[in-house]
């Protein structure tokens, strides 16, 4: 929460945060219902509501819930039979949770660079690496490199923005692989279809896709997440597995090795209330970004997020690329100076190949991604955010660049 910090003079500042969730909707209401009925563990209407709502959003049957996007994540890889040293593709820039799970699972991380213009998955590198680096042996493809069968990709909508799935879909088409989705920043993202410009929801493709409801994504249950799927198979497997696999309703007989994987129903509540309010809180992710762009595209040395054509990003995270030559600061200077003042301010994730506990992990054509490490840095963009503190992020910025050209 935003707390005070002192200027130079001794007058309190308000702390701007980085991106804090807004809970002023029904959520008290909601909890207080969990709390007066007593339902508040992994039962509860209030589970069944949530994924309805997400499942119909999307536009898929089936939606599970789970505790958080890591184990969505988790639950996704087993119930498509990804097995020990299977390969998964995944963007050498993201969040480490994907890697995690698929190392959960025994099989091994494979990182692809991403593009430099919006840093989704380099779909051109992905179709090289299959081509070239792959063959094709009893019906499978095998890594050359490696000798371990590649199985599936997780295609990252980064940032919030949607990464081309019409592209990653026809490939595993192609190569026969499972398509794991993960939509955890870009819940209310759209892209175009291919076939008569209709945008779709940026997790609708893929075999199943992942949603994190963490305390700074676009909505939040404080933790929390939710697999997603067209096909009743995949989610009746997911709900089974998360539920520590429990055969009977009386008798405690398991079937499986389970995880207590559920989400309560106190946290699907604060979910429900927070989902009423999505669309509200997308349109206002894109009037910050829009504010910042108008503002800051003109400052030597910042590259201010852009959008493709086909897309409809939720600008979960409002990132800038800072080049240390023009700007006169390097991204973590800057973030320091914001700091200086109040301001928060974070770097983008080290890159997953550069990551000790997949240091053993191949990397293929990462190059990109190493750069978007050095240069990125995401600036406040709550959807609580006052007009007045994004002028004052704002200001900072133009300060920080001029301060230094006065010193130079």
């Amino acid at each position: 929460m935003p707390s005070d910090t002192k200027r130079a003079t001794g007058e309190p500042t308000r702390v701007i945060p980085l991106a804090e969730p807004d809970l002023g909707g029904n959520e008290s209401k909601y909890v207080q219902e969990c709390l007066d009925t007593n339902w508040v563990s992994s039962a509860g209407t209030y589970v069944d509501t949530f994924e309805r709502m997400v499942a119909k959003e999307v536009g898929v049957a089936h939606a599970v819930a789970t505790v958080n996007g890591t184990a969505a994540l988790h639950m996704a890889l087993r119930v498509l039979g990804i097995e020990p040293d299977d390969e998964v593709l995944l963007p050498a820039l993201t969040f480490i949770a994907p890697a995690n799970a698929v190392r959960y699972v025994g099989a091994w991380p494979v990182f692809i660079d991403v593009e430099p213009e919006f840093w989704q998955l380099d779909v051109d590198k992905v179709a090289t690496f299959l081509e070239e680096e792959c063959r094709w042996h009893q019906g499978s493809l095998w890594n050359r490199t490696t000798g371990r069968r590649v199985r599936a990709i997780v295609p990252v909508h980064l940032l919030g923005h949607p990464c081309p799935m019409d592209v990653v879909m026809e490939l595993a088409d192609r190569y026969g692989l499972k398509v794991i989705a993960d939509a955890t920043e870009a819940l209310g993202a759209r892209c175009r279809s291919s076939a008569g410009g209709a945008w779709l929801a940026a997790a609708a493709s893929g075999d199943v896709a992942c949603l994190s409801f963490n305390g700074n994504k676009i909505i939040t249950t404080g933790g929390g997440g939710m697999l997603v799927t067209a096909d009743e198979r995949l989610a009746a497997s997911a709900r089974y597995l998360s539920t520590q696999a429990k055969d009977d309703p009386v008798e405690y007989i398991h079937g499986a090795v389970g995880y207590n994987y559920r989400l309560s129903n106190v946290q699907a509540a604060i979910g429900v209330a927070q989902f009423e309010r999505l669309h509200e809180f997308v349109n206002i992710k894109r009037r910050i970004a829009r504010d910042y762009e108008e503002a800051l595209r003109a400052v030597p040395g910042l590259t201010p997020m852009r959008e493709a054509p086909w897309a409809f990003s939720t600008y979960w995270l409002y990132t800038v690329r800072v080049d240390t030559r023009q700007f006169g600061l390097d991204s973590r200077e800057l973030l320091r100076e914001l700091a200086r003042h109040g301001i928060q301010s974070r770097p983008v994730w080290q890159p997953l190949h550069r990551s000790p506990p997949h240091a053993t992990a191949q990397a293929y054509a990462v190059e990109v991604a190493d750069d978007c490490y050095r240069v990125g840095l995401s600036l406040p963009c709550s959807v609580s955010l006052r007009s007045e503190d994004q002028a004052r992020v704002i200001a900072a910025v133009c300060d920080a660049r001029q301060l230094r050209s006065g010193r130079g």
